[in-house]
């Protein structure tokens, strides 16, 4: 199966709709910097997943109080805390309206809203998307880092080919009795580009599972060999010889 994108334009055009957010930027090979070093030097596994994708922020900086039933909120600016049902981002309905068609006048998406679910809170990125045909986002904790504390978020795939429409996410809360902060300059969520047939039942249902390692044939012990038997056998062998074998495959890929 061949997945490509158009050569010309973005793959993922991201629109800021809300006033100072700070904008996506490319997610890092050392996940922001809180990586191992040796992991970042030698381990191309960890630091390709890490740089897949792009981070997502908080538009403002806030903060949530969760005390077992009733979640509240607060921002900078604000008079204190308060119940959260659904909540606007501050003056966003305003500038709205002014930019919407009149049939659109009253209808700006909600910045935060606490969902039935205990803890439960979707906020709004401050973002749009737009990405080419048959590519969607997956909106995704943070690979290989948890920068700020007191939430989970969750997984979602967004096919924003077809479907435009202020991103998204939704927090689990994981602490209660005492504000959870979010800064609007650490990443909040990852967002990741994914074909739309790689998620599709036609090729997730091929699959098997074979059982004993009588299952080998020839070329998996010789794979099993070159891989992890040969590199251990040479103790003087050099560090990050995967890493090295990788980046090199990426730049000259085999045809």
């Amino acid at each position: 199966m061949m997945i490509q994108a158009e050569t010309t334009g973005p793959l993922v055009r991201f629109v800021c709709a809300t006033p100072g957010t700070r904008r996506p930027q490319r997610a890092d090979r050392t996940a922001t910097g809180i990586l191992p070093a040796r992991a970042a030097k030698y381990c191309d596994a960890v630091t390709s997943a890490s740089a897949f994708g792009w981070y997502l922020f908080a538009p403002i900086d806030l903060s949530l109080l969760w005390d077992g039933s009733e979640i509240f909120w607060t921002h900078a600016g604000a008079d204190g805390w308060s119940p959260l049902g659904s909540a606007q981002f501050p003056g966003f309905s305003q500038m709205f309206d002014e930019a919407a068609p009149s049939a659109l006048v009253g209808c700006a998406p909600p910045f935060l809203t606490a969902l039935p679910e205990p803890g439960v809170v979707q906020i709004w990125t401050g973002l749009f998307a737009r990405s080419q045909p048959g590519w969607s986002l997956l909106l995704r904790p943070l690979v290989n880092a948890q920068l700020q504390g007191g939430f989970a978020p969750f997984e979602g795939l967004v096919e924003t080919d077809r479907w435009f429409g202020p991103l998204f996410t939704n927090l689990r809360l994981t602490r209660t009795g005492s504000p959870i902060r979010l800064d609007a300059n650490v990443p909040l969520i990852q967002a990741q580009p994914i074909p739309r047939p790689l998620y599709g039942r036609d090729l997730l249902d091929r699959m098997e599972v074979a059982a004993g390692l009588e299952s080998f044939g020839p070329e998996e012990w010789e794979a099993y060999r070159a891989s992890v038997v040969e590199p251990s056998a040479r103790p003087a062998r050099p560090f990050g010889e995967y890493a090295t074998a990788a980046r090199k495959e990426r730049r000259c890929p085999i045809s």
